[in-house]
């Protein structure tokens, strides 16, 4: 799906794949000049985003694989001038440490780029709120892909908080060329104000497509390790703290002049409009020229360009993707007898990502017709592939289970949380990364048995070790089962950190060795399987069950690439 928006003209729209000419632009960011080579290149948002680090100098991309990030990492895997460059994208084991693994190259004095989900900024943000204290020496770029309308999350938390949270700028691109153009200039503001900067996008416009205008790449920055003390000690944290806060002055300036917020006004209009990134297009869709617009894609927000919005007009509407980050600030900055309309109000809904149509109705304008009532359709829930090996596992497990009236199966994030649904019906819980060996072990110490846990082999060791450490130390009688398929597959078949690890992990973590047991999750082997689950149910304490069998998709995309080697080599 194509975003319109008020940067994008008619002649920007193409076909995939279409390249066309057009004037050179020189981008003057700071001190970043990109020129321009007169190509348009059809671009999702995060290959955008992706695109315009690599042409601004990156050395580094670290990240965690999670939807909608995801693509960013792979374009930069894939691309090019990337490769020929050595520019490090291998993937981390979880946000925390790409967090700082990309904090240890601004150090060294290169641009670095950390990417993850929404919920990935709750792994790191030890690390990222400190960052901002020890600030940084070489651009740092913080990635968060929020997901309003929790396509593929378990909340909606909106990021733009941890950025004020942390006192950092944010920018928030409305369209795919600010996306890219945005690159150069987070990490020109980074490296001058030696803070690390936040950028925030929505799935919407991660996942959408436009033409964006590109340019060559410079050259990446030379190794400069850092002279300043980056530790924080307490004495010396309050010295940086302090010295965080005097550049809040300086984050508002570049706020109020900022090329990414302006402001649009229309004759006989009294509604002022504020709208945020991607909500910069729903009402350009539905009010073309004819409003009075405060468009914000850069924060801290301007607060003098949003009073005077406010004098402009009888009241203001707040558009937002997420959740009233701004709306609850408008109000603060204007004070409660001025009327601010948005998702607080009821005037835009609460939950959800927005629409035009959502749009439109806030904005008294007639909408479309819904097409939302269809009668007597059966839902189609999502469902684990056939022949997957999770499969294979939730059939052991519930004729296991069925022997246990108590029993509680403990789950986590990954493809195998379909389990929880038709026809397994396996899981009692997913919460969050990691969470399933640690509530398996609370559950236990309160005297539920049996307490499984199910956990997949790429969250294992994004976050389920340290669990399974605390379970050992406490001999909880818990049975964990890693259902191994060899990659990531919930987010494509990235590698997996711990593949062929896991036995010596669980060994080193001090699980006793006859009781980490591997199975091949196929009908066939049923009996087995049923077996041994029975057999470490019963064992009291800590045992571990790895049914390993190659994800059925990476199978068939690695049959096709020996195929294509076999026929390139005859």
């Amino acid at each position: 799906m194509h975003i319109l928006s008020g940067y994008d003209t008619p002649e920007r729209l193409l076909c995939a794949g279409e390249q066309k000419s057009c004037a050179t632009i020189k981008i003057c960011d700071n001190k970043t000049k990109i020129e321009k080579n007169n190509m348009k290149q059809l671009l999702l948002g995060d290959e955008a985003i992706a695109l315009g680090a690599i042409n601004a100098g990156l050395s580094g991309v670290y990240a965690y694989p999670g939807t909608p990030s995801t693509e960013i990492t792979e374009f930069i895997q894939s691309n090019k001038v990337a490769r020929e460059r050595g520019i490090h994208s291998r993937w981390c084991t979880n946000e925390k440490t790409a967090m700082e693994a990309a904090l240890g190259m601004s150090y060294a004095g290169k641009r670095a780029l950390v990417c993850m989900k929404h919920v990935g900024m709750n792994v790191c943000a030890d690390a990222f709120v400190n960052s901002a204290i020890t600030g940084v020496n070489g651009g740092l770029i913080v990635l968060a892909a929020d997901d309003p309308s929790m396509h593929s999350s378990q909340n909606e938390q909106d990021s733009r908080f941890y950025g004020k949270f942390a006192l950092i700028p944010v920018f928030e691109p409305s369209n795919q060329q600010e996306a890219y153009d945005m690159m150069a200039s987070a990490f020109d503001m980074s490296e001058q104000l030696k803070v690390p900067v936040l950028l925030r996008i929505v799935t919407r416009l991660a996942h959408s497509r436009a033409a964006v205008e590109v340019g060559e790449p410079i050259a990446e920055k030379t190794l400069n390790p850092s002279t300043d003390q980056w530790v924080l000690l307490p004495g010396i944290a309050r010295k940086k703290y302090v010295d965080l806060l005097g550049k809040q002055a300086a984050f508002q300036e570049a706020s109020e002049s900022s090329p990414y917020n302006k402001k649009e006004t229309a004759s006989g209009q009294k509604l002022g409009i504020i709208a945020c990134g991607i909500g910069y297009n729903y009402v350009k869709e539905n009010m073309g020229g004819g409003a009075n617009i405060l468009k914000i894609s850069q924060y801290p927000l301007p607060a003098e360009a949003i009073k005077k919005l406010a004098g402009e007009n009888d009241a203001i509407l707040v558009v937002e993707d997420g959740q009233p980050v701004v709306e609850e600030q408008v109000a603060g900055i204007l004070g409660a007898g001025y009327p601010i309309k948005g998702r607080l109000t009821g005037d835009l809904p609460r939950t959800g990502e927005l629409t035009p149509d959502s749009v439109a109705k806030a904005l008294g304008l007639p909408t479309g017709p819904v097409f939302d009532n269809a009668k007597n359709l059966a839902g189609r829930p999502p469902q684990l592939c056939q022949g997957c090996g999770h499969r294979d596992v939730y059939t052991a497990l519930n004729q296991v289970l069925a022997e246990y009236p108590d029993y509680r199966v403990f789950g986590d994030i990954g493809c195998y949380t379909l389990g929880a649904l038709p026809p397994f019906k396996s899981l009692s819980s997913c919460v969050d990364m990691g969470a399933s060996i640690t509530m398996a072990k609370g559950a236990a110490d309160a005297g539920l048995f049996p307490a499984v846990a199910i956990i997949g082999d790429s969250t294992f060791t994004h976050s389920g070790m340290t669990g399974l450490l605390d379970a050992v130390n406490d001999q909880s009688n818990i049975t964990v089962v890693i259902s191994d398929n060899l990659t990531t597959g919930m987010t494509g078949g990235q590698d997996s950190a711990g593949t062929n690890k896991f036995e010596a992990i669980c060994l080193g973590l001090g699980v006793e060795p006859e009781h980490v047991r591997v199975v091949v999750p196929l009908p066939k082997n049923m009996p087995e399987i049923t077996r041994i689950l029975k057999e470490e149910i019963e064992y009291k304490g800590v045992s571990v069950i790895i049914p390993r069998r190659e994800c059925i998709q990476t199978a068939a995309r690695h049959a096709r690439e020996r195929q294509k080697a076999k026929e390139a080599n005859k």
